[in-house]
């Protein structure tokens, strides 16, 4: 229903009526309100002329020229007697919680505007309505109001350039769950605008058959912090292309039918060299593929994601960037270590422990500030080095420190010392990789902070 600019009723002034009221206004309508009270936010609209208040008891004259009613009073009596006034003047009304008083419902919505989706159980039940509305929230990603908008903007063109409704409806299908769309939904939007152009002007038998890559951050292993565009990608993509880093959790979410090639790369033992990943990204898209370049963490941190995209970006591949929640980030957080505190860490450097020649020759000076955390990646293998390194550039022997193996899963193990007796007693235990390490005085918080304690960790 229309309501924009036009008069609607609604009696009661408590909080189920706000709640009401809200959807109304962003529906566009010029709203009265009568109850005998009012909730404070209520006056707060009326001083700004955004609502009416009438103090009043209903009477059906409040009826008069409404394009609906709400009955939203805690007065079963009241809102039966608004529902009965209603409908002897063909107004439609909606009771809460009242389905059978109702002739009209108010459903849970998804608004990607001009996209509008609404969930409704007939008042059956409410809360059952709204978390199927927040399961299909993950699922329709916001950018789909503006691929909308680009489709309604060419609707004219496409008919006059595709006289059937068969061959239109061909066209939109191709359009919508191809290529054009996902420039859209990812941001590229001028990109979109001019290949639907192009489409509508010579057809999308034009394209060179050229598929497109995206690199997506899978974060630090556990599932459920993936971006939903990320799943969106696992779940559209041809190809996986995945690395030593991605969790199976995370693997099992994409495509069944999708072709997964692992290219891990390990310490002292690259299973594919990045040269080699980057010439295969390419091949694939020149096939026509989608293909999701599955890196764990965020690509762009110490994920070589930028030597890959310079590669296809040569080859004028198409490609886009997801980012993921980074190791440090994820296994801080899972760890009950804040990165920065106000009584302990002012500024956090993110470093890699494992430089590509091998070595962890690193500007030991500038890590070495008070009230700053250091989180080193892939340091495992220098642990003993970095120890020692920091130490001789004048960091404390006693600064804590903080190794976390397979962070954010239910393997996680947190293995706490300090710069003087880390190396040696991460000597007597087997780690498994991933791992990551935290210096400094954050990690005393630890003990007090952690809050993830999964069943398999084990003894720490």
């Amino acid at each position: 229903m229309n309501l924009k600019d036009r008069p609607c009723l609604v009696v009661g002034g408590g909080d189920v009526a706000c709640r009401k009221i809200n959807l109304l206004r962003q529906a566009g309508a010029r709203l009265t309100v009568v109850a005998t009270h009012f909730d404070p936010r209520l006056r707060s609209l009326a001083e700004s002329r955004e609502i009416t208040l009438v103090p009043a008891e209903f009477t059906p004259a409040h009826l008069t020229k409404q394009c609906l009613v709400v009955a939203a009073t805690d007065d079963a009596a009241v809102n039966r007697a608004v529902a009965e006034a209603a409908n002897r003047a063909f107004v439609p009304v909606n009771v809460v919680d009242k389905p059978e008083l109702c002739t009209f419902v108010m459903p849970s919505i998804i608004d990607r505007s001009p996209i509008m989706v609404a969930v409704s159980s007939a008042g059956a039940s409410p809360v059952l309505a709204r978390l199927l509305r927040a399961r299909l929230e993950t699922l329709i990603p916001a950018a789909y109001g503006k691929l909308a908008a680009l489709v309604g903007g060419f609707r004219a063109e496409v008919k006059k350039r595709f006289t059937t409704v068969d061959a239109r409806r061909r066209f939109w299908e191709s359009v919508l769950q191809g290529p054009i769309a996902e420039m859209m939904l990812s941001g590229r939007e001028q990109q979109a605008v001019a290949a639907l152009q192009a489409a509508v002007e010579h057809g999308l038998d034009s394209s060179d058959g050229m598929g497109e890559v995206a690199l997506v951050g899978a974060g630090p292993g556990d599932p459920d912090l993936l971006t939903f565009r990320a799943l969106r990608l696992l779940q559209r993509a041809d190809v996986i292309v995945y690395d030593r880093l991605v969790s199976k959790e995370i693997l099992d979410l994409a495509r069944r039918d999708a072709d997964q090639i692992y290219v891990g790369k390990e310490r002292d033992n690259h299973s594919v060299p990045q040269e080699g990943i980057n010439d295969l990204l390419v091949r694939l898209a020149q096939q026509g593929k989608r293909v999701v370049r599955l890196k764990g963490g965020d690509p762009f941190i110490f994920g070589r994601g930028g030597e890959e995209i310079d590669t296809l970006a040569q080859y004028q591949v198409p490609f886009q960037v997801v980012p993921g929640i980074t190791a440090a980030a994820g296994c801080a957080s899972y760890s009950g270590i804040p990165l920065t505190h106000r009584d302990h860490a002012q500024s956090v450097v993110f470093v890699t422990g494992h430089l590509k020649d091998g070595s962890v020759d690193l500007n030991w000076k500038a890590l070495v500030q008070p009230q700053q955390t250091v989180v080193f990646y892939m340091g495992l293998k220098g642990l003993a080095e970095i120890c020692e390194r920091l130490m001789a550039h004048g960091m404390a022997a006693t600064t804590p420190l903080a190794l976390v193996e397979q962070g954010t899963t239910t393997r996680q193990r947190v293995h706490l010392g300090t710069l003087a007796d880390m190396p040696q007693k991460v000597a007597t235990v087997d780690i498994k990789p991933p791992t990551l390490i935290i210096v400094g005085d954050v990690v005393r918080l630890h003990e007090k902070l952690a809050w993830f304690q999964p069943l398999a960790t084990g003894p720490q």
